[in-house]
């Protein structure tokens, strides 16, 4: 029989957009003309392509699935020398499958149902797929690649494994759609390496890249060689047409040199489908080029993930520009940086609105930082109309002593003035809270929380500082004053106001929250790493005593392995304290 060694595939890792089918279409064909320019026997996409992911309930309206099968059918009838491997969602007499479909010379030539459904933290697959029931090998070019989507491949001893010691897959291709999460990348490099050198196989990762909500998905594809080195990895949080020409004779050399026929007789019990593909000669194939990932720091990655979250949110809903509060405290520094670098400077809108409590020092720091990074601020008091209110609200509360009430009118009233700002003029509201503040309910409903996207509602206080230090350092001239950073953080609502006056110091807190719940530890656990009862037991007091408040906050970005919302899913009406105990 001929065999062959050599093959050039290309991975799509492209930015998509949720139910946008005729956008999605023409990117796609122009990444395909692109890689049969480049001479690419292969080119793959990553999960759901078409539809965008995740598509959530669209998948529920019949039409939707019928518009996006005649995507599908548009692009099958453009393909030609060239195999496109491409994500769908496959309609079985009303059975709905999350597919990979394998296009080739006007035809789909087979379709891959996935297997294994993700059904925990943000996936909901269960709710909308059937699951397949058998791996698929192709075999292009006298090469066996096995085709899976995503969750396949974290899956011990499953379809990857079958593919390769029963479907004798020499290549095994996952297209994916992995969302970050801090840590995540290394995850996935760790996983790919130890696939590959288990099944003695070639891995080949295709992860979307963009922003979807509350999710941002961080491409960095990866190709990894059959004894684990990292051959390739894909740019991160961009797109990119990664190019790799393959010799899968490193994989039959490794196979030869292990027991490799053995560890068939071990593999799972799941029997591969194997399509033969057209097959057309090609060359010796150049040069394998191996590149290095490059070393990211944490907060190069959370920095560039919000701005993708944040200029993808933005234009994806069709918006231009957005407005917030500029108060001259870190947060809404932080913000209005993310903004700009994310939006350019002119469409970045802030408005300081001081009150009698307010410091000219917050004032004095928002014109700065405004100066510095070209971005747009109004100055608007809100001292009048606190006055009116008060006045107002005088004899209701003649016998009553002053306290929240009075502070957190004058957060709504500035919340009023940014949403009567975005309705005149078209402008999204970023509400500007982080994730410490949102987790204690230090925050005021209607008030800082307007908004409609919280680009750090997943960073917590003390990463908001190593944000700003990672930023100000990438810049010959700081764009966040050091002011701004050393100031005492306080929401200035009342005299000589501190947050420390209501919070454990934000490094203590950090650490709480983090065990309580992004951990989900008890009191009893988080104490006895040596914090004191008193501190934790309030703290996880107005954690639960908060879920109201989140409930109503506006989306924002998936930083953490656990954040709030489709990650952490507690009831508001709960008078179950067990959790605190455990």
């Amino acid at each position: 029989m001929k065999t062959n060694a050599h093959i050039r595939i290309s991975l799509a890792q492209i930015n998509t957009t949720v139910g946008d089918l005729d956008g999605n279409y023409n990117k796609i064909m122009r990444m395909i003309k692109a890689a049969h320019r480049e001479k690419c026997h292969l080119v793959a996409f990553p999960e759901l392509t078409i539809t965008g992911y995740p598509p959530e309930d669209l998948v529920l309206r019949k039409r939707f699935i019928q518009d996006q099968k005649k995507i599908l059918d548009n692009i099958t009838h453009r393909v030609e020398d060239i195999t496109c491997i491409i994500g769908f969602v496959d309609d079985m007499d009303g059975i709905l499958y999350n597919s990979a479909a394998i296009l080739q010379n006007g035809a789909i030539k087979a379709v891959y149902h996935k297997i294994q459904l993700p059904n925990y933290s943000v996936f909901d697959e269960e709710r909308y797929f059937e699951a397949g029931e058998r791996p698929l090998v192709i075999s292009l070019n006298h090469i066996l690649i096995g085709i899976s989507i995503c969750e396949d491949i974290w899956i011990p001893d499953a379809v990857t494994e079958a593919q390769a010691f029963q479907g004798g897959a020499e290549i095994v291709l996952n297209i994916s759609a992995s969302p970050f999460a801090v840590g995540k990348g290394d995850q996935r490099i760790n996983l790919m390496r130890q696939k590959a050198q288990k099944t003695a196989a070639i891995v080949a990762y295709n992860n979307l890249v963009g922003g979807q909500d509350e999710l941002v998905f961080d491409g960095q594809s990866l190709i990894v060689g059959p004894d684990g080195d990292i051959w390739r990895t894909g740019a991160a949080f961009a797109e990119e047409l990664i190019i790799q020409d393959l010799n899968v004779e490193s994989v039959r050399q490794r196979r030869r040199g292990i027991d490799f026929f053995n560890a068939t007789r071990k593999a799972p019990s799941l029997s591969c489908d194997i399509v033969v593909l057209d097959q057309e000669e090609i060359g010796a194939g150049a040069v394998q080029k191996i590149v290095q990932p490059s070393q990211r720091t944490i907060e190069e990655d959370i920095y560039k993930a919000i701005i993708l979250g944040l200029r993808d949110y933005v234009h994806k809903n069709s918006f231009e520009q957005v407005v917030f509060g500029l108060s001259g405290g870190i947060d809404s520094a932080l913000v209005a940086t993310l903004a700009a670098d994310a939006l350019r400077p002119q469409n970045v809108n802030c408005i300081t609105m001081p009150s009698i409590y307010s410091s000219r020092g917050s004032v004095d720091d928002s014109l700065e930082l405004a100066e510095n990074l070209g971005i747009n601020l109004l100055e608007l008091s809100i001292v009048d109309i606190y006055d009116r209110y008060l006045e107002l609200l005088r004899d209701l509360f003649a016998d009553r002593q002053p306290d929240v009430s009075e502070e957190n009118l004058q957060a709504r009233i500035r919340g009023t003035i940014v949403m009567a700002l975005s309705n005149k003029f078209g402008w999204l509201p970023l509400a500007t809270g982080n994730k410490s503040e949102v987790s204690v309910g230090y925050c005021t409903l209607y008030g800082d929380m307007v908004g409609g996207f919280a680009p750090l509602k997943d960073v917590t206080k003390t990463m908001v500082y190593r944000l700003v230090d990672y930023r100000n350092d990438t810049s010959a001239s700081a764009p966040i004053p050091r002011s701004i950073i050393e100031k005492a953080p306080s929401a200035e609502l009342r005299p000589g106001q501190r947050d420390q006056d209501s919070l454990p110091p934000y490094d203590e807190l950090d650490t709480i929250l983090e065990l309580y719940i992004e951990k989900m530890q008890g009191i009893d656990r988080i104490i006895a790493q040596g914090h004191a009862p008193e501190t934790v037991e309030r703290v996880a007091q107005l954690v639960d005593s908060s879920e109201y408040k989140r409930r109503q906050a506006a989306p924002g970005i998936k930083i953490t392995q656990v954040a709030f919302g489709k990650d952490r899913r507690m009831p508001i009406t709960n008078h179950y304290k067990g959790i605190k105990k455990t």
